[in-house]
């Protein structure tokens, strides 16, 4: 008849003894979870900032800042949330406040940069990007000196830092595409053309340079499209920027001739094209 009692008591001792090292280990499961959770808020935030919606990665990062206002990395994440949604009024004044942080980095100021420049506040961009040591070298901080060099018209100096920026990257196609169209505008028409078929070399799918490079050759007046990869579609839309591009030089026929050939190819009625034709023969006409 003792058994049951010793058994109930042994239960009720396991009981105890469970509780006892429940709560023994309590902290160090309260620290490990809050390990996890760390972790996972990381992976979160890294998620938000990359494939999710801008206006959502805002709204989680402006909740997260909100309960946590001075930790860095979700200011990061609000600044470069904003900039991602182009609300760059308030992404500026975000990377600033980034920037102001002890905890700030020479990249949060390139970043405060790139989003200045993004707002049309070039000269706030040259202030910021001169106040940082020569030896932060990134592609980011020369594509950006490049740009300033560009709009400063400082043409040696844009040169160097598009050449330097081109060596720090494995994906230059959009700044040669940049490097290209700086010295279109300076009428360098065959080394645009030059830096244009380089950038299609490196992404074939960057539609802005193959537009480019029709435009550096139709100013040197050569109006045949160029042997580059190329859809339908594009081959309309490369034939119609070739035409303009005709008529502005005062080669109205070959113009013509290039935007019925645009509108021909199209496999869709192409309205622009067609828009443009029927301008130009009404201005012949009278």
């Amino acid at each position: 008849m003792r058994h049951p009692i010793f058994v109930s008591l042994c239960l009720a001792g396991a009981v105890t003894l469970s509780a006892c090292e429940q709560a023994i280990d309590k902290d160090a499961v309260d620290r490990e979870f809050t390990g996890v959770n760390a972790i996972d808020a990381t992976n979160l935030n890294e998620v938000m900032l990359s494939v999710g919606d801008p206006e959502e990665a805002v709204n989680y990062f402006k909740r997260a800042t909100a309960k946590d206002p001075k930790r860095i990395d979700l200011m990061r994440g609000l600044a470069a949330s904003l900039t991602r949604a182009k609300r760059f009024t308030e992404a500026r004044t975000a990377w600033a406040k980034v920037v102001d942080h002890k905890d700030s980095t020479n990249a949060d100021r390139v970043q405060l940069a790139d989003t200045l420049i993004r707002a049309n506040a070039w000269d706030e961009a040259e202030t910021v990007l001169d106040a940082i040591p020569p030896t932060h070298e990134t592609f980011k901080r020369y594509r950006l000196e490049a740009m300033i060099a560009d709009g400063n018209k400082e043409w040696k100096k844009a040169d160097s830092f598009y050449e330097i920026a081109v060596g720090l990257t494995t994906s230059p196609a959009s700044v040669l595409n940049n490097w290209g169209y700086s010295k279109l505008t300076r009428g360098d028409h065959a080394e645009a053309e030059r830096l244009f078929v380089e950038a299609i070399r490196q992404d074939r799918e960057l539609f802005t340079a193959k537009n480019n490079l029709v435009l550096a050759r139709g100013a040197q007046g050569n109006y045949t499209l160029p042997v580059i990869p190329m859809s339908q579609i594009e081959r309309a839309e490369l034939l119609h920027s070739m035409g303009l591009t005709a008529i502005k030089r005062g080669d109205v026929q070959i113009g013509k001739g290039l935007l019925r050939e645009a509108i021909e190819t199209h496999p869709q009625h192409f309205e622009a094209a067609a828009r443009s034709l029927a301008a130009l023969e009404a201005s012949v006409t009278r």
